[in-house]
């Protein structure tokens, strides 16, 4: 195999891998944006939660009666 080849080969891998981790990197910032957007949808959910439910913890944490 001439260096030509060999170098030839190369550049080809590199550019698929080159590829590949563009394509990563893309996946991986979508991922991150839906994560922020279930964290705040969350944290929206919860607070809605302790608005909706008595002050009283103790009440929170209360077995029910068939127990």
């Amino acid at each position: 195999m001439s260096d030509t080849t060999r170098l030839e080969a190369l550049e080809i891998k590199t550019a698929h891998l080159e590829h590949a981790v563009q394509q990563l990197s893309d996946a991986l910032y979508r991922q991150q944006i839906e994560l922020e957007r279930v964290i705040a949808r969350n944290a929206q959910l919860l607070a809605e939660l302790d608005a909706a439910a008595p002050s009283d913890a103790a009440t929170r944490h209360e077995k029910p009666p068939h127990y």
